[in-house]
């Protein structure tokens, strides 16, 4: 997916890029795999804002994803379609049965490509089969943790991870950040790399396209009074009085570690993914 530029007509057109979208086929959803998709702001159950800097944006229909893979049947790829939900582009599919579903699209799918599941389906993008049948080496998506629950793992634009070993009833799968985990082998993945490889470097260009996406403005903390945050107060320009930033609240902002210390997954990581 390549970039395109624009001509520095104004300020905001001089840095901004937007995808060429050449691989989409198909530009409007399959009505019947979407629903509505509401908003929250930000906010909790109790109405209190959780999230800070949500709002408004274009509304969207979120686009029901077949994460599980559960229908073996062989189904034809008729279009890849933009997902305003998600950073990776969708295929719809359709089976024998004229049953439509939506997946992510990996890199080299095109329509009419038939995408096989199953343990016997041959290793090409776009085909989902159980770990045990996947060979070692294998770059690998949307990766269940539990099995039958659905794919939870490696699922953004361009990501991929890799297969690197199996014994013992489970295999080792380095992901994307560089972290090597343990996965059951009766657990689904798909082969491939997940498309829409160059999302990463499209530049925003101006404030009112974060706008449409949903977000709100980011007030500095330094620019606040004390009352509202740490880093507020002091005469004219003032640092932020501290050894290194904070949040609202005080905690460390810049590598303060949020992991449970007892998180119960912590026997399924092999390796962390800052580890040296």
């Amino acid at each position: 997916m390549p970039t395109k530029k624009y001509k520095p007509t104004t300020p905001s057109r001089r840095h901004m890029t937007v995808a060429t979208f050449e691989e989409i086929t198909k530009f409007t959803p399959e009505k019947s795999l979407t629903v509505i998709k509401k908003k929250f702001a930000g906010r909790n159950s109790y109405g209190k804002i959780t999230v800070r800097h949500r709002g408004g944006g274009n509304k969207v229909k979120y686009r029901i994803i077949d994460f599980k893979r559960a229908n073996n049947a062989p189904a034809t790829v008729i279009g890849i379609e933009y997902d305003p939900n998600r950073s990776a582009y969708i295929a719809l599919l359709q089976n024998e049965a004229g049953e439509k579903s939506y997946i992510i699209a990996p890199v080299g799918l095109k329509d009419g490509d038939v995408v096989y599941t199953g343990a016997e389906a041959d290793i090409k993008p776009g085909n989902t089969l159980p770990i045990e049948n996947i060979p070692v080496g294998t770059f690998i998506h949307n990766i269940e943790i539990y099995p039958g629950k659905g794919a939870q793992l490696v699922r953004s634009a361009g990501v991929a991870a890799q297969l690197i070993s199996k014994e013992n009833g489970v295999a080792q799968v380095r992901l994307p950040s560089g972290e090597v985990r343990i996965i059951r082998l009766d657990c689904k993945a798909t082969i491939g790399q997940v498309g829409n490889i160059e999302h990463d470097t499209v530049k925003i260009g101006k404030a009112g396209k974060t706008r449409h996406m949903g977000i709100r403005p980011t007030v500095r903390g330094s620019v606040m009074n004390p009352c509202d945050h740490p880093h507020g107060g002091g005469e004219g320009k003032s640092p932020i009085g501290r050894p290194s930033p904070v949040t609202p609240w005080g905690k460390p902002a810049l590598g303060y570690k949020t992991r449970n210390k007892k998180a119960r997954t912590d026997k399924f990581i092999v390796k962390r993914r800052n580890a040296k």
